[in-house]
């Protein structure tokens, strides 16, 4: 059991850690090439909340039928969790992820190219927002550590 307890919060950690990085590498003051770089390492961590997320939950419900936890406050706790997780997916797949593609687009653009300094108002206008929602996935991930730690 304790062997399923390490690969549920390791495959955690790693499945909802690159959140963290989120709201870094999506910065508001940076130049168009630091951004591009920004972009390109974003791309690189996406691969990690797919199959780490994905053994979370796995992981996580076997936890859930392999044990007792079927008490009131428990069920609170655990749906909870799932809840932030699943808000966690939404913020960051369904809001966070359609402006960042489109200032991913805008960057790679080669009619952009020659844009080395700061961002014309659009693209800042898509960077804050992907910042803003890259911090509330943050909090709400780091909510879901806490949940985890002081689970009942």
């Amino acid at each position: 059991m304790k062997y399923l307890v390490l690969l549920h919060v390791l495959s955690a950690i790693i499945g909802v850690g690159p959140t963290f990085f989120g709201h870094v590498l999506y910065r508001k003051k940076q130049t168009a090439n630091e951004l591009r770089v920004s972009v390109k390492l974003m791309a690189m961590l996406e691969f990690f909340p797919k199959i780490g997320g994905s053994i979370a939950v796995l992981s996580g419900l076997l936890l859930f039928f392999l044990n007792d936890y079927y008490g009131p406050f428990t069920q609170v706790w655990l749906l909870g969790s799932l809840i932030l997780y699943i808000l966690i997916q939404i913020v960051v797949i369904g809001l966070a992820t359609p402006p960042a593609r489109k200032l991913a687009a805008w960057l790679s653009d080669p009619a952009n190219k020659n844009v080395q300094d700061s961002l014309p108002e659009e693209p800042k206008l898509l960077l804050h927002r992907v910042n803003g929602l890259f911090y509330l996935a943050s909090g709400m991930g780091t909510l879901l550590f806490i949940f985890m730690i002081l689970k009942p």
